[in-house]
């Protein structure tokens, strides 16, 4: 199971989920996002500062969405709701990606992109298997904490992708690493060399631009060319570190073409 039937980007789900699609990238809109927030675009695109930059959007989702209303909210549950932002979602996700916080971003991406996940606590073999059963519970559990989660995450992914092209000027793609300790937990689509793969990951997943922290995360590291278009957060997006260490990134998946790396040690 790879994708959906439709979505709310500008390309179908089948090219953004294709290794094709990561050979020759296009750029990626979610539908009426930049246009909806054009004020907050413009007034980013006139400041010189990443720093400040980044501080304009915090304050901004703070007042588009009341996230700094939290306490002024007459129930517990209200309070809750707000107080838990995307913020709150990120860091869940990098505790541990298969909590509820985890399957919150994966349907985002699902909704978004057309792209299904394909694990999540358990391989998910199709829509009407107990597995997904299971992780759109988990859906519904984390969206139920916070106002709007969806909609965050689409400003959170179109100031990323205006982020991007001033970190990595002139570049639609880079390489990123993945360590993992069972590569045979993914599907293997093809074995292009004797190190060399096409992959499906899971529809969404953390890489690090660091070859020696991937060694970190299992005994098998795959390098890969992500284009820039499918990151959907990095670590020094914004203020403080979200992220558990520097180098991360989080991308939309589909199907890769990995090169696994040779311990040098």
């Amino acid at each position: 199971m790879a994708t959906g039937s439709f979505n709310y980007c500008n390309l179908p789900p089948w090219v953004i989920a294709s290794r094709h699609f990561n050979d020759n990238p296009q750029p990626l809109e979610i539908q009426g996002v930049k246009e909806a927030n054009r004020f907050l675009f413009e007034k980013l695109a006139a400041i010189p500062s990443q720093e400040e930059r980044a501080l304009v959007f915090n304050d901004f989702m703070s007042v588009k969405f009341q996230l700094h209303h939290w306490q002024q909210q007459a129930t517990d549950t209200a309070r809750k709701s707000i107080r838990n932002s995307y913020l709150r979602f990120l860091r869940g996700w990098m505790m541990d990606s298969n909590s509820v916080e985890g399957a919150v971003l994966k349907r985002w991406v699902e909704s978004r992109t057309g792209v299904v996940p394909t694990f999540h606590r358990a391989r998910i073999s199709g829509i009407h298997s107990e597995a997904y059963y299971d992780y759109s519970v988990d859906v519904i559990k984390g969206s139920a904490r916070t106002n709007a989660i969806q909609s965050q995450l689409d400003l959170l992914y179109e100031y990323c992708q205006f982020e991007l092209p001033r970190k990595f000027p002139g570049a639609v793609s880079i390489r990123l690493y993945r360590g993992t300790y069972d590569a045979s937990e993914h599907d293997i689509l093809e074995q292009v060399g004797k190190r060399e793969q096409i992959v499906r990951l899971n529809n969404l997943v953390s890489f690090t631009s660091d070859e020696e922290r991937a060694w970190e995360f299992g005994s098998t590291v795959w390098e890969v060319r992500v284009p820039l278009c499918k990151i959907v957060f990095y670590n020094d997006l914004l203020p403080g570190s979200i992220m558990k260490g520097e180098g991360e990134y989080l991308i939309i998946g589909g199907e890769y073409r990995v090169r696994q790396v040779m311990c040098t040690v």
